[in-house]
């Protein structure tokens, strides 16, 4: 997780980590985090008062539902997940394979809609990942990589038998403001994804406008 030199938002933030993976008595909470058990709990407490937390039947710390509301103000104004899902859903279609959004955040990059394939052996991106920038296709064009023929491939860069292609999301002015990326196993996509699916990649992200 990034750290920011911002002491108490830094602790807080795995304090939410923490939280995100499971619930958490105060406890597993020390345990999870590493912080000393006054310190969890006064960063447990103050997130449970401002509605980013909350306690659920057994007591324990449990995301709050203020974030549902920040969840949807933030999807309204970065309304590219709505614009790309049905153009995402029809590449998953058509390729079988698995389809990524991904945009930059920072010196990541944070997967912002996933959808799975419908093979048993496949690649799992969960939605809200945060990922290196510098490895897989769609990291490194992001970080400003140039992509020859619109597309850029990665094998095995960030996981090990994994293999992609992405191409840029523009805006109407031309700026790059997400990637679209097919990902999955190297067995089918092969060690040259970009010869498969990169055609395909390039013409789907170019109908996604903002």
């Amino acid at each position: 997780m990034p750290v920011t030199g911002v002491g108490v938002l830094d602790k807080a933030m795995v304090v939410m980590r923490a939280v995100s993976d499971a619930p958490c008595g105060l406890a597993q909470l020390q345990a999870s985090t590493g912080l000393p058990r006054a310190t969890a709990h006064r960063l447990a407490s103050a997130l449970e008062a401002h509605g980013l937390l909350r306690r659920d039947a057994a007591g324990r710390f449990e995301l709050g539902h203020g974030l549902v509301a920040l969840g949807q103000l933030s999807a309204d104004r970065f309304p590219l997940v709505d614009v790309a899902r049905p153009v995402a859903t029809a590449l998953r279609d058509a390729t079988g394979e698995a389809v990524q959004v991904f945009v930059r955040e920072g010196n990541q990059r944070r997967c912002v809609l996933s959808l799975e394939s419908a093979h048993g052996l496949r690649w799992i991106v969960p939605e809200g990942s945060l990922l290196p920038i510098e490895v897989g296709s769609s990291g490194r064009l992001l970080e400003g990589e140039r992509a020859r023929n619109g597309w850029m491939q990665s094998v095995g860069e960030r996981e090990a038998g994994v293999a992609s292609v992405s191409a840029p999301i523009h805006t109407a002015d031309g700026a790059i403001i997400g990637a679209l990326s097919v990902s999955g196993p190297v067995e089918r996509l092969t060690k040259q994804p970009g010869k498969r699916f990169g055609a395909m990649v390039v013409a789907a992200a170019s109908e996604i406008r903002l």
